[in-house]
């Protein structure tokens, strides 16, 4: 394992005073799947205090010292380095109730979670790997270190760790580890929603969700109680050939991988249940759904803590998934206006999403969206008047003729609305002259 060399040097710093010091986690499983690795924990045998003295020369700040964690400040790098431990009970089913400090690292690497995180590796003794973490990672397996039911049940944020390592890495949960994250499934409502947030966030960002939304389904609907209607609700649309679960699976899937899309594809069709109608010939519809389901997606949102820049962009994309979309310079330049350059993307990537997780019908609209999102861009780029601030004129050069009013405002409007439209130039005169017209008209 290729180790940056500020953490070697803290390694031998600890190993000259006397301690065993490694580097575990995370790092190593990244390192061993040929990935690279941006953060590097350290465990040791020395007491935090004990650490602190072996780096007295740098900052040394006391993060998790409860627990036996602290960072240094080592030439421009914060790295955590934690003692051996043994955790006590866990009684509130998310932290332990004490901690012991021990001096061998097999008892360390025993408390983790799972195996692909239980490997430790030192620059001179090479690997330390108790579990068979390596042999998961070659079997592409998540499997808890020991009981797994006592594992969930200790802690029940690795529940949404299991999912969110199968989620990214594309892993297999082994049969008796799925099991007892199935049965302690309920315990999630002991996470924090904060903590809660920040693994779902990464979990449905994850190159494999559709495949662990579908299979986990339940356990989503642990997470996001308002999921569970979705689950077998059969649509009845011409448009559908999937439950409303498996469409909303499929959708979040193929959005970018970024974060404020993919949570607005989780949430997009969250209202349909509660806006259901039957036509006369037994097909359903759903009008209205994307003004509900942006409301149902913000009560979420704001209970999971969520940032309100996120809530709010996450809600507009919502709101607006499903608006018609024109092909035509003319419509996107309004939109530009109307809707800013953002959002006015995000809604197409949103209904590029929606229509390829529908009927093979419905993916032939994908390529004009494409095109229509690709004349965005170069409009965009061309920086053009799409907005009052970016007019020529302003109401200081229209007071020696208009009283300042909402008139006033309402030809600005006007003037704005043809210059995105192409019907006028954005300069100075031609404005000038058109709002002395306008406002003589008046």
């Amino acid at each position: 394992m290729k180790l940056p060399k500020s953490i070697i040097e803290i390694i031998e710093y600890l190993e000259r005073e006397g301690f065993e010091a490694y580097v575990v986690g995370g790092c190593v499983r990244d390192s061993i799947m040929g990935l690279v690795a941006h953060d590097y924990d350290i465990a040791t045998s020395a007491l935090p205090v004990e650490t602190k003295r072996v780096f007295s020369f740098c900052k040394v700040v006391e993060t998790g010292i409860k627990h036996g964690t602290v960072t240094v400040l080592y030439k421009g790098s914060c790295v955590e380095i934690t003692t051996f431990r043994v955790d006590g009970d866990y009684t509130d089913g998310r932290h332990p109730e004490s901690v012991d400090f021990s001096t061998r690292l097999s008892d360390d690497l025993s408390r983790r979670d799972f195996t692909i995180n239980g490997i430790a590796y030192n620059p001179k003794s090479g690997f330390s790997d108790p579990f068979y973490g390596a042999r998961d990672i070659t079997l592409r397996t998540i499997r808890c270190i020991g009981n797994p039911e006592k594992r969930f049940s200790e802690d029940a944020l690795r529940i949404l760790r299991a999912l969110r390592f199968s989620a990214v890495l594309g892993f297999e949960i082994e049969p008796k580890t799925k099991a007892a994250l199935i049965a302690e499934k309920s315990r999630i409502k002991l996470v924090s929603k904060e903590r809660i947030f920040s693994e779902l966030k990464r979990l449905i960002c994850g190159k494999y969700v559709k495949r662990v939304m579908l299979e986990y389904g339940e356990v989503f609907a642990e997470i996001i109680p308002e999921l569970s209607a979705e689950i077998g609700y059969d649509q009845n649309s011409k448009y559908h050939d999937s439950t409303l679960y498996e469409h909303t699976a499929r959708a979040v899937e193929n959005a970018p991988e970024e974060v404020y899309m993919r949570l607005a594809m989780l949430f997009h069709d969250i209202g349909k249940p509660q806006c259901r109608s039957t036509d006369e010939n037994g097909e359903c519809h759903y009008y209205g759904h994307a003004e509900i389901s942006a409301k149902i997606a913000d009560n979420i949102l704001r209970e999971l803590k969520c940032d309100n820049s996120l809530r709010e962009r996450v809600c507009g994309i919502i709101r607006l998934h499903d608006m018609p979309i024109e092909q035509s310079e003319k419509f996107v330049r309004r939109q530009l206006s109307k809707r800013g350059y953002e959002m006015f993307c995000d809604i197409i990537k949103a209904e590029i999403a929606d229509n390829s997780a529908k009927i093979p019908e419905t993916k032939k609209r994908i390529p004009m969206l494409l095109e229509t999102l690709e004349l965005a861009v170069k409009i965009n780029s061309e920086k053009p008047c799409v907005s009052l601030h970016a007019l020529a004129v302003n109401g200081n050069d229209l007071k020696a003729f208009i009283p300042p009013s909402a008139v006033m405002g309402e030809i600005l409007s006007k003037l704005l609305d043809e210059v995105v439209d192409g019907v006028i130039e954005n300069k100075k005169d031609v404005l000038l002259t058109r709002a002395r017209e306008l406002y003589d008209n008046k």
